[in-house]
């Protein structure tokens, strides 16, 4: 007897409760009191990094208003510096939202950290219950492995992976038109776009599978199809973020801003720093010189730019060869050649990645191997961190975090090409429409 879909949906939404739960145990050991006059427990500097309890929330807790309880970026701005101040905080608008509703009843970085968990871990839930009708037992590879337990609640990545996740499932809803689907997907992306950026390239590939027909029998062009989900995905983004640009437009740009100065250093575990960085400005310490980081702002882009390129070019030629435009597979590519190129490659990246693993079906040694060099850097780099500020022994710390680095980046290559040259696998067409998932899986053997 086969199973239902409901089944491994459940099943991939306990264990991701379990997993959530594991992870806020986790961060809370370095949310204790005593607290300092702002609320920070004395304990978070001492431990964040030798006890691998690290968070981003707790670390915010002070410094962008958020212990102040400052609506975001309505009175902030950016220093020549490149400090932010007032309410600015360095994410999205609609990700300043979530750190300010956090906060609201927060007086410490333990209750700060406690509402963010509760207001993140909803999205986790949702995410894994999407997988589990989606793709099935699959969706186990993003409930129960080592990723969700460390990353759930580093930051404030959740709700923009429920967004990916929910466009993909509403492209599954077959009794609707696809443009439609399409529409309601693109607005999706697009309020992802305002959590984390990201999705928002995922817009293209679904802009080309919409003109292309998508899952619509029949050669056939929509291009009025493809231009309305472009402008819906731009109206989102515009009805978004107008009203701060309006009300705060220094706060709102001073944003931008922060992130285009980001130096790729220590902290961005990226392949410019571990690859570039020698080059240009040598080992001796761990800091990083102005021509690197020109160097940087200017080739990081670019390459991006290509890589985006040659995946949609990759899909395209897949539509010819196949008959139908793979937008999953293609955005899939495209992450992974941001998350080799971009940099900053912060840890919980890995969750963005999680989903596209689970509905695209790679094949397991690849996942095993990935999962095992982001544990290398997931742990080894904050143990790295530790050992250089206390000027211990660094030769583990810093070994796992180059495995996790290098073997991360050959990892991304591999997938790239997998994702971008992946044929579709035709849905089994025996099983009723209860009793198999909402879309057909997309196989992870080269084309």
């Amino acid at each position: 007897m086969r199973t239902s879909s409901r089944t491994p949906a459940l099943v991939a939404v306990v264990t991701c409760a379990l997993a959530m739960w594991l992870g806020y145990l986790n961060k809370a050991r370095c949310a204790a009191p005593p607290f300092d006059p702002q609320g920070r427990s004395v304990r978070f500097d001492a431990v964040k990094d030798a006890t691998v309890c690290y968070s981003d929330i707790q670390q915010l807790w002070i410094g962008r208003g958020i212990n102040l309880h400052l609506f975001p970026f309505l009175d902030g701005g950016i220093t020549r510096d490149g400090v932010l101040t007032g309410g600015t905080v360095e994410y999205p608008v609609l990700s300043g939202i979530l750190m300010w509703v956090g906060a609201l009843r927060a007086d410490t970085d333990v209750e700060f950290l406690l509402h963010s968990a509760l207001l993140l871990a909803p999205f986790g839930l949702l995410v894994a219950w999407y997988l589990g009708r989606l793709a099935g037992w699959a969706a186990l590879l993003w409930s129960a492995t080592p990723p969700l337990v460390m990353y759930a609640f580093l930051n404030w990545d959740l709700p923009v992976v429920a967004t990916t996740v929910g466009a993909v499932a509403v492209l599954g809803v077959r009794r609707w038109p696809l443009r439609t689907r399409a529409v309601i997907a693109a607005v999706l992306l697009a309020v992802g776009f305002c959590l984390k950026v990201y999705p928002g390239i995922f817009v293209l590939p679904l802009i080309a599978y919409v003109l292309t027909g998508g899952d619509e029998p029949g050669p056939r062009r929509d291009v009025r199809g493809a231009v309305a989900v472009g402008a819906a995905a731009a109206a989102t983004v515009i009805a978004v973020n107008l009203p701060f640009a309006l009300l705060g437009y220094p706060g709102w740009r001073a944003s931008f801003e922060f992130q285009g100065n980001r130096a790729a250093d220590a902290t961005s575990n990226s392949i410019w720093y571990w690859g570039l960085r020698p080059l240009v400005g040598g080992y001796q310490d761990t800091e990083v010189t102005a021509e690197y980081n020109d160097l940087v702002s200017v080739v990081s882009p670019l390459l991006i730019c290509a890589a985006f390129a040659l995946a949609l070019w990759l899909g395209w030629r897949r539509y010819r060869r196949d008959g139908c435009y793979p937008w999953v597979a293609v955005g899939a590519a495209m992450l992974c050649g941001f998350l080799l190129l971009h940099k900053v490659h912060s840890p919980q990246y890995t969750l963005w990645l999680l989903p596209f693993l689970v509905l695209l079906r790679v094949r397991w040694p690849l996942i095993v191997s990935y999962l095992t060099v982001d544990l290398a850097i997931g742990i080894g780099v904050f143990l790295w961190f530790d050992a250089t500020m206390t000027r211990t022994d660094t030769t583990i710390p810093l070994l796992l975090t180059l495995v996790g680095v290098w073997g991360r980046a050959v990892l991304l290559v591999v997938l790239f090409f997998v994702f971008a040259g992946a044929p579709l696998r035709r849905p089994d067409p025996t099983p009723p429409d209860e009793e198999r998932p909402l879309m057909p899986a997309m196989s992870g053997k080269p084309g």
